[in-house]
């Protein structure tokens, strides 16, 4: 436990998957053919914490999805890469646009896409139905599940990590 609150004290970036993240992992598509995709309000508020706290939230995705670019819109997300099935070339292009190096990147992903990032980022993060390849690439593997509050789960861990958390809340307290 220690050694991952050292890891999470250096995060000034956290990197999102979407499906199986951000999502439960379902995709609908409705008769028309458009996909609808469902996401959790406490895992916006935990990105919210997270920007409020100074650090920068971003979304890397394999797949090419309005919703994705809505919710990201809705959370103020700056940083959005949409359809790289390889996802390293996004991480690279946002590592170097924000001047950062693996130390200061957090990544939570859920499948074999992801790990390439995940083994690099110096706090990799996942869920509890991951498969058990990637559970052994990770840092932290969240009690909740995803779409359920998963992200909430890792963007708290961060921000307790660096003492962040309380005063983040005490923004809403003093309303």
């Amino acid at each position: 436990m220690e050694a991952m609150n050292e890891k999470a004290k250096s995060i000034r970036l956290l990197i999102l998957d979407v499906d199986g993240v951000m999502t439960t992992g379902a995709i609908y598509y409705c008769s028309n053919g458009t996909e609808f995709k469902g996401f959790h309000i406490h895992d916006g508020i935990g990105i919210k914490l997270l920007q409020k706290a100074g650090i920068e939230v971003a979304i890397i995705t394999a797949k090419q999805s309005e919703a994705v670019v809505r919710r990201a819109a809705d959370l103020d997300i700056k940083y959005v890469y949409l359809g790289y099935s390889d996802k390293l070339p996004a991480y690279e292009e946002l590592k170097q646009k924000l001047k950062l190096s693996d130390h200061d990147i957090a990544y939570m992903g859920d499948d074999l896409p992801d790990l390439p990032i995940l083994r690099r980022v110096n706090f990799a993060i996942t869920v509890p139905n991951a498969p058990a390849i990637v559970q052994q690439h990770v840092d932290l593997i969240t009690k909740n599940k995803p779409g359920k509050g998963a992200v909430r789960e890792a963007c708290e861990f961060i921000l307790e990590a660096q003492n962040k958390l309380q005063s983040v809340i005490q923004s809403y307290l003093t309303k």
